[in-house]
């Protein structure tokens, strides 16, 4: 798993590369938590994430909880067809905002 973090207009864009699973799910949490807590705005790209297993799916529901706790805008942007589908069957996608791109992820948060 591959975590680049930038800032870009105030903005964290969190990119994530490679699989979510229970190998690397602390390793995500560990890197986006402490910007919740900083209460910063997060776009959280997953453009290359090809995979997400349950762990994956409970860590971004722990960051989502710990941001909407902490009043944090949250994007979630490039989840692919199978991610996305993941997440709408197990009721999970109805807690995030998506966006289609980064670009429109920026102009919404």
């Amino acid at each position: 798993m591959e975590i680049n973090i930038n800032t870009i207009d105030n903005v964290q864009i969190v990119t994530l590369k490679g699989d979510i699973d229970s190998s690397v799910a602390s390793e995500v949490t560990e890197s986006i938590i402490p910007l919740v807590t900083e209460k910063v705005k997060i776009i959280l790209d997953m453009t290359a994430v090809s995979y997400m297993s349950s762990a994956g799916l409970r860590t971004l529901l722990s960051i989502h909880r710990q941001a909407s706790n902490n009043n944090v805008p949250l994007i979630l942007v490039g989840l692919s067809e199978e991610i996305q589908d993941t997440m709408s069957v197990t009721g999970f996608l109805n807690f995030f905002t998506v966006s289609d791109s980064l670009e429109n992820a920026k102009g919404m948060i």
